[in-house]
């Protein structure tokens, strides 16, 4: 006989629910940390919340977007203050949506062509420059500055051909970038501004006496939701704006590169699935498989976007964690500042911190610091690829000397390739474990 015999269907899906909290708060519960045990430098911070919503949308079993998602992307919209947001698997996808939206006929005289440029740094996460070589735009690398980590902006003039289409930068590791800077160098030029918010959702920039959460400044933003980020799904990512049409563009290319937006499981919005005329298509071709781009299927499921929809909620708490952790750290750390070079916001910004990055001073050898922290038990992280010109996916191009331009010498950001290591500070911290990791840091440069 069922256990759920003579029960409706809602009073089945409530009692799962109510037994799922239950199993949550017994075996997840967070586990309390003593010294000995090993500080990674990010982790899930969740409660029965997320796995509720997880398990409510699997047995919904409508598993592609769905109620979640819709609530998903408006609820992080209405948090960013953006007319626009479409939920995506990843933040490289992301990154690869927005720069390909770029690429868009609809955009004109402004799309990006093969050969364009587009001004980034070297200094950061690959999948923000991949989409702009993969496409056939040139990537120009500007060097970034110490202790900020964000690009020089004194060197964007200096970056400027006849060629240049667009900035694509990251805000690192949660500290935003120069946005006024940027900005002014985009409008003057007319030129697209994406930023690439994926480590620093919740940052805040203030320009002109008013205050934006980055990723709503330039024209497009993304945002990355895998597990070590500012807040996780699993895998996923967002894209947004304020621009329509970029906003059309993007959920074309997100959704195979269709031109129907109709939404899944639902046809015929608009009335003319059946009735109109496309390129060279027969007159009243279905809409539903009229391509206006050559798109892809970068959508995220109703799971992910169940359990972001729970996270999102405890998302303003998590920004106020990463902010006093940053700050207790860097108070411990003051007193070793002969010895490393700590980090400092970009002047008019109030950062969501993502890590805390460090660069050794002269005679202060990283690998050794490095390898008596880990040793301790403290998981460390470089600036992502250092330098991403050096890696072996730029061995032919560099062997070539085509598909990419340098302007300088990068200077700082190989300072940075060789000298500079971040810990963490993501809001499960307790101040024991951070006092813990300024104890390690000190003792690793003292010796």
């Amino acid at each position: 006989m069922s256990h759920f015999n003579g029960k409706s269907e809602t009073e089945a899906k409530a009692e799962i629910l109510d037994l799922v909290k239950e199993y949550c708060d017994l075996y997840h519960a967070p586990k309390k940390w003593e010294e000995g045990k090993r500080i990674s430098y990010a982790s899930r911070v969740y409660d029965h919340d997320e796995m509720v919503n997880l398990v409510d949308s699997s047995l919904e079993f409508w598993l592609t977007s769905g109620r979640f998602t819709d609530r998903f992307e408006h609820d992080l919209a209405a948090y960013l203050g953006v007319k626009f947001c479409s939920l995506v698997n990843s933040g490289s996808s992301a990154n690869l949506l927005a720069f390909m939206t770029l690429t868009s006929p609809l955009l004109g005289e402004r799309a990006v062509q093969r050969g364009d440029e587009v001004i980034t740094v070297a200094a950061g996460f690959p999948t923000t420059v991949t989409p702009m070589i993969q496409y056939g735009a040139v990537p120009v690398f500007v060097d970034i500055t110490i202790p900020q980590y964000n690009i020089d902006v004194t060197q964007l003039e200096n970056a400027l051909s006849d060629k240049t289409k667009a900035v694509m930068i990251a805000h690192t590791l949660g500290n935003p970038f120069d946005l006024s800077a940027v900005r002014a160098f985009c409008r003057r030029h007319n030129l697209w501004l994406v930023e690439d918010n994926c480590d620093a959702l919740g940052s805040e920039y203030t320009i002109d006496g008013k205050t934006h959460l980055t990723g709503t400044v330039g024209d497009i933003g993304t945002s990355s939701f895998y597990p070590p980020h500012h807040m996780t799904m699993g895998e996923g990512g967002a894209v947004y704006t304020n621009d329509p049409l970029l906003n059309k563009v993007i959920r074309s290319m997100r959704d195979w590169g269709r031109d129907c937006v109709c939404p899944s499981g639902r046809d015929n919005l608009c009335g003319h699935r059946f009735d109109r005329q496309y390129g060279e298509l027969p007159l009243g071709y279905d809409h539903k498989y009229v391509y206006s781009h050559f798109g892809y299927n970068l959508k995220a499921t109703d799971m992910q976007a169940a359990i972001g929809c729970a996270q999102l909620q405890k998302f303003p708490s998590f920004v106020t964690r990463r902010r006093a952790n940053f700050a207790r750290l860097r108070a411990a750390l003051a007193e070793v500042e002969d010895k490393l070079i700590l980090p400092e916001p970009c002047p008019g910004s109030n950062p969501s911190w993502f890590g805390f990055l460090m660069t050794c001073r002269d005679g202060v050898e990283r690998e050794k610091v490095v390898s008596y922290i880990e040793s301790h038990g403290v998981q460390t992280r470089m600036l992502f690829a250092g330098n991403l010109t050096k890696h072996p996916c730029f061995d032919d191009m560099r062997a070539s000397g085509k598909g990419y331009r340098v302007v300088g010498d990068l200077a700082v950001t190989d300072r940075v390739m060789n000298h500079t290591f971040w810990v963490g500070v993501y809001p499960g911290m307790t101040e024991d474990m951070l006092d813990y990791m300024a104890k390690i840091i000190k003792e690793a440069v003292k010796n």
